[in-house]
């Protein structure tokens, strides 16, 4: 599988998620630019990386979700790519309008830093696949605005076409409302396109890679990737 990690200015989570994809694919991820105008050839995977992009001036992700280079990656979604969007990357990809809803101010305004317990929702798709079925994973939290929020209807319809991928719950697997510590709708910790091949997700799995990290629940994700390619 050949990767691409996009770059912005206040990205800080790249080298973490190159380390991840380099351990699952045995690759080196290709670095892209904001500025860049195309995509390398070849690439099978755009990673939009968390950070603060711009300094999360106007609204986190609003300006990275307009740079040049999300024209090419708005061309790699219509062309079936593979996309995943972690933390920043989720807020850009909404932003972008590649995925539905929005990410606001964490309930109570206060930037989390922890760890997080999600639930697998979905075992079918190129991000998931090496997982068990509602399987429980532990992933850190690091962001302001994690806040999951959309219209009824859009809720209703993730929920319906099962696009949601992960939910926040509790030690027991259960998606109690104080699971998700940021108050995101319905616990979505993260979300499916339709065609299931764009992923946006607010925790950060790439720090969990490798039992000198603390743990390996991330690393599946991975390696769901590299198997789909």
């Amino acid at each position: 599988m050949r990767a691409g990690i996009v770059i912005f200015p206040g990205t800080n989570r790249d080298r973490d998620i190159a380390i991840a994809l380099e351990r699952a694919t045995g690759r080196k991820p290709t670095t892209l630019w904001h500025r860049d105008a195309d995509l390398p050839a070849g690439i099978d995977l755009v990673v939009l990386p968390g950070g603060f992009s711009y300094g999360d001036y106007l609204r986190c992700g609003a300006i990275a979700a307009r740079s040049p280079i999300m024209r090419a990656v708005s061309a790699h979604a219509a062309r079936g790519g593979l996309i995943l969007g972690v933390c920043n990357g989720f807020q850009i990809l909404c932003e972008a309008g590649l995925l539905p809803g929005a990410l606001l101010r964490n309930v109570g305004l206060r930037f989390l830093a922890m760890d997080c317990l999600m639930r697998v929702e979905r075992t079918d798709t190129a991000f998931t696949a090496r997982y068990r079925p509602r399987q429980v994973i532990r992933a850190p939290l690091a962001h302001g605005d994690g806040n999951y929020i959309a219209d009824e209807a859009t809720l209703d319809r993730l929920e319906g076409e099962g696009l949601v991928a992960f939910r926040y719950v509790n030690e027991a697997g259960e998606a109690v409302p104080e699971a998700a510590l940021n108050g995101a709708a319905r616990n979505i910790a993260g979300i499916l396109s339709q065609n299931l091949r764009i992923l946006g997700l607010m925790p950060h799995p790439e720090d969990l890679v490798d039992p000198l990290m603390g743990g390996t629940d991330g690393l599946p994700l991975f390696e769901s990737l590299a198997a789909a390619a």
